[in-house]
């Protein structure tokens, strides 16, 4: 059986594909609730092997290649570019983490994360995987409307979506925030 970390205070965001609106919905999450209380950004990045070619295609970006150990954490200082999470620290958050692993090692990295976040704060995360060793107060899949491939990642959890979304890309997440509050409150 797999470990879960129980986290109350964490929205979780996946999606079907890629640039399919993570971000952009996080940065919404994070404008709404940075009044209210702490807000932290995380973003994972699961490696599957850092020794294979890149997954996206051609030379990539070197970020699995350059995983230094199992796991990685790295906070996100600069808010002056177009990177998801200095997106995300443009938007609000307190902090923003950017998590790499390796795929057995979700569990551990997320472990070392977690220590470092106030317990109060709300943690608003982009990741699919996460959601194999996560229970979170809600969890949001976006289904791309350009692309109706499914990433294997959200395919293995997709069934335990709170909310999934149909991103028509027109940037309103008012219903979706509207659902993801109901949820929270509970």
């Amino acid at each position: 059986m797999t470990r879960k970390y129980n986290v109350p205070n964490m929205i979780l965001i996946g999606s079907t594909a890629r640039n399919s609106g993570k971000t952009t919905l996080a940065s919404s999450i994070i404008s709404k609730y940075k009044l209210i209380r702490p807000v932290i950004g995380l973003k994972v990045t699961t490696i599957h092997d850092k020794n294979k070619k890149c997954i996206h295609g051609g030379e990539g970006c070197g970020v699995c290649s350059s995983l230094k150990g199992n796991f990685q954490i790295t906070e996100e200082l600069d808010a002056s570019n177009n990177k998801d999470t200095s997106l995300l620290l443009t938007a609000g958050a307190d902090k923003v983490y950017w998590l790499k692993t390796l795929e057995g090692s979700i569990y551990e990295g997320f472990q070392a994360f977690i220590t470092r976040i106030p317990e109060n704060a709300l943690i608003v995360c982009e990741s699919n995987s996460l959601r194999t060793v996560v229970n979170p107060g809600a969890f949001i899949m976006i289904k791309n409307s350009r692309n109706c491939q499914m990433k294997k990642s959200a395919s293995e959890v997709i069934d335990q979506a709170d909310i999934i979304m149909e991103n028509n890309f027109n940037d309103d997440f008012q219903e979706t925030m509207e659902e993801i509050d109901s949820i929270m409150k509970k």
